[in-house]
Order: C-alpha cells, then sequence, then structure tokens
C-alpha cells in the first residue's frame, strides 16, 4: 500500500493528516489523487464511506497556491447544506497550514450573509447547486475564474431535482478547466454529464457498482405493518442495546409519527431530522447524534448521503427507499472507516418488489430472519395501509363509498383494461418473479 508521501502530497497536508490521525490512504485517494493530480479530467466511481472527500480535496489543495483574487478558483458541487458545511469543516482541517480561503453556502438561510463571504474573496467555493446558481444569475458571483471544478454525489444531486441547475452552471463555467466527478452509481443521467461536459476522462471504479461495503452485515426482517415494525424497533433498542442507529424512513409526516411512538420509551436518548426543520435544528441533531449524546436518530434521506456520522452500529430501514439506489447509501452510513457495521430492512408485503430490485441490483441476496417470538404482531393498520380499494375519489372531495346504482353499465369488452403499471416494473416481475425459496443469484441490471 501506498503511503501519503508516495502520492506527493504535500507538507502542510502531511501535517494535517497526521494531527486528524489519518495515516495511510484508501483505496479510492490511492487511485484517484494521481488522477487529479495530473491536472485531467477524472470520474471516480465508489461509495459512499470510502473516502471520496479527501481523495479530491487533497490534490485540490496541493494544486492551489496562495493568491489574493476576490473570485474563487475551485468550485465543489455538493447536493445538502449538511455535506457543504462537512466538506468546508474537513478542507479547512486539512489547509491549516496553507494561506487559503475556505467557505460554503446554500438555501435556507439569509443569502445576504453568504454574498459577504463571496466579497471577502474566496479560493475555494463549496455550494448546493440551488444556491450558487442563484448568486451567478445574480452576479454575487462570477464563475469565470474557476480552474478546477468538483462535482460530488452527483447521482444524488440529480436524483432530487437539481439537474437544470448544474446545466446551467456547467454552462457558465469556462471550457478550460480541470473537471471532477464522485458518484456511487453511474445512471444514464450521470453518464449524459460526463458525455457532454467532461473531456476524456479517466474513470476509477473501486468497487462493482451496486455492490455493499464488505464489513456491513445486512438482514431482511418481514413485518405486516406499521405498527409491528414499531414494537420490533422497541425490542431491538429496548431488549438488544444497539449502540449508535440511524432509523431511515420514507418521509417527514412518518418521521414525526414514528419520533411520537417513541420518545416516552427512550426520552433524551433520541432525535428525528427532515427537511422542514430548520437548519440550526438539524446541524444541532446530528452534532448529537454525531458525539453520542443520542443514540438513536430517525432521518429522511436528506442524511443518506455524504454525512460521515463516526461509529454508527446499524443502520435500520425502517420504509424502502424511494429509488432503489438509496438503499445503497444508507446502509453505507454504518461500515465506515474499516469498521463493521449491521443493516436491517423492515418489509411489508408491498416492498417485496423493492426488496428484490434491492438484491438484483447488489447482485447478492439479503439474509432473511423471522421477527423473535417476544415481538407483538399488532393487526392495527394505519390510514395509509387501510384497504380503500371499493372508495373513489370524486371533484376532489373526501373519499366516499360509491355503489353502482341503474346508471351503471357494464363496460364494452375493448374497454376493460387493467393499469399494469410502468413497464419496467412488468419486465421485472416477469423476470425475476420471487419463488417460495429463495433464488440464485442474479446478474445486475445496468
Amino acid at each position: 500500500m501506498k503511503s501519503f508521501e508516495d502520492l506527493k502530497i504535500n507538507k502542510p497536508q502531511l501535517k494535517a493528516l497526521k494531527e486528524k490521525g489519518i495515516n495511510s490512504p484508501t483505496p479510492i485517494q490511492e487511485k484517484s489523487i494521481p488522477a487529479v493530480l495530473s491536472g485531467n479530467d477524472m470520474v471516480g466511481l465508489a461509495q459512499t464511506g470510502t473516502g471520496k472527500t479527501m481523495a479530491y480535496l487533497l490534490p485540490l489543495l496541493k494544486m492551489l497556491p496562495y493568491s489574493d483574487q476576490t473570485h474563487p478558483r475551485a468550485l465543489i458541487l455538493v447536493p445538502t447544506r449538511e455535506l457543504v458545511t462537512q466538506v468546508v469543516t474537513v478542507a479547512k482541517e486539512l489547509a491549516n497550514y496553507q494561506n487559503l480561503r475556505i467557505e460554503g453556502v446554500f438555501g435556507g438561510v439569509n443569502i445576504n450573509t453568504q454574498k459577504e463571504l463571496i466579497y471577502n474573496g474566496l479560493d475555494i467555493l463549496v455550494a448546493t447547486p440551488g444556491r450558487l446558481y442563484d448568486m451567478a444569475v445574480s452576479g454575487t458571483l462570477r464563475l469565470s475564474s474557476i480552474q478546477k471544478l468538483v462535482l460530488d454525489e452527483v447521482d444524488e444531486m440529480l436524483f432530487i431535482g437539481f439537474r437544470p441547475q448544474i446545466i446551467n452552471i456547467l454552462d457558465l463555467l469556462p471550457n478550460k478547466r480541470q473537471s471532477i466527478m464522485f458518484s456511487a452509481t453511474l445512471t444514464d443521467e450521470v453518464e449524459e454529464l460526463i458525455q457532454y461536459f467532461f473531456k476524456g476522462p479517466r474513470k476509477i471504479e473501486i468497487v462493482p457498482m451496486g455492490t455493499p461495503l464488505e464489513k456491513i452485515e445486512q438482514k431482511g426482517i418481514p413485518v405486516p405493518n406499521y405498527n409491528t415494525k414499531v414494537n420490533y424497533l422497541k425490542y431491538l433498542l429496548q431488549e438488544e442495546g444497539l449502540d449508535k442507529v440511524l432509523v431511515f424512513v420514507k418521509n417527514k409526516k412518518i418521521a414525526d409519527r414514528l419520533f411520537e411512538h417513541l420518545k416516552e420509551f427512550f426520552p433524551e436518548e433520541m432525535d428525528v431530522i427532515h427537511s422542514n426543520k430548520s437548519q440550526n435544528y438539524r446541524f444541532q441533531a446530528i452534532d448529537k447524534f454525531q458525539d453520542s449524546s443520542v443514540r438513536i436518530l430517525i432521518a429522511t434521506d436528506i442524511v443518506s448521503r455524504g454525512m460521515d456520522i463516526l461509529g454508527v452500529s446499524h443502520v435500520i430501514n425502517f420504509d424502502a427507499p424511494k429509488y432503489t439506489e438509496q438503499y445503497i447509501h444508507r446502509i453505507g452510513r454504518t461500515g465506515r472507516a474499516r469498521k463493521s457495521g449491521e443493516a436491517i430492512f423492515l418489509y411489508t408485503p408491498a416492498d417485496e418488489e423493492s426488496l428484490l430490485e434491492i438484491e438484483i441490483l447488489m447482485q447478492t441476496e439479503v439474509p432473511i430472519h423471522k421477527l423473535p417470538e417476544a415481538v407483538e404482531i399488532s393487526k392495527e393498520l394505519m390510514p395509509e395501509e387501510q384497504d380503500r380499494s371499493g372508495e373513489k375519489e370524486i371533484s376532489g372531495k373526501k373519499s366516499i363509498l360509491v355503489k353502482p346504482g341503474s346508471a351503471f353499465h357494464e363496460k364494452i369488452e375493448k374497454n376493460k383494461k387493467v393499469n399494469l403499471g410502468g413497464s419496467y416494473q412488468r419486465e421485472i416481475k416477469k423476470k425475476y418473479k420471487k419463488p417460495k425459496t429463495r433464488p440464485p443469484k442474479t446478474k445486475g441490471k445496468k
């Protein structure tokens, strides 16, 4: 294994690395640092938790000498405010013995305060695409001086709807620049960006796309409904004594509901985070979870990407993710920095297809375990779980039960069509229909 000295990292960064207790590069750092230092475009494919942030920060810090110009020379785009803060923190730590100005901007806070950061002069700017584009079109920020561009977690930025802003930003940047991209998945949209905006990039892939980190033990637990999930989660937290637990749910409503259901059992031990929480609240919640002031954090996918939270022992997928690839990023919050971790997926009958797609993506099966006998199986259903097939919504009013009367008649044969859902889902079902016994390993989809 090479050392940071072998990778031609300068003495100021080596001293900063030593103070952080980092002695050797990770595989993605070992391969990416020389590629970035070459000055050519680069695309890095690696899972979250593999050290991607320092893989681009270290060579950037080496390549940026002191300058007193106002507008930034390096631009780093990331999907979330939390990741902006994290990247800025790591960059400042690594540049502790250099004279470089590093700041971040993101939405949800006073833009005038962030404009002052630009006016005071910067070398490296870390930003979310929305806020950056607002500043660029208003004339506050000039992008003509950008020499280095980094798109970090680009697949997530595209997933959450930043494609228009990213395209517009790339059009505003000078043609003569070095472009660096890091992504955990290589989707069609990511490929399109590479094709149109990168010049002969070198591709570096550390592990096959979709492969989970080896040190994460995965389990699938079949559960019938929400309330049984709550009972099992209480069992895990009370009887199994889980240490530092990140619980992912599918939306803000369920996050708040689950928090209310559990907080009386675990007072002062848990917190919740989602996009409706204020920025300060979100930062404080992550800080408390980071320093183990609370051991349970309920979250939407807002923290599934990029956040380097140390020591997460367990990731609980309380709900299936909206996107199959998101499962990889969720479980990547544990098993970080060469440590082991455990990921548990609580899936209902409605989630079985999601589980199958996750297995296809990872090219491996998720071992299935039964609910412990001590866990009560609830028969009570939440409103969204109840069968409403006999109800019909009329003119946007509340659903009422509509019974056919004399004015109703049978449809003619040609109009008796059934909505089979998307063609992709039909093909998945047709090709990978799950039998009662576990299927053999299947090849990953492209």
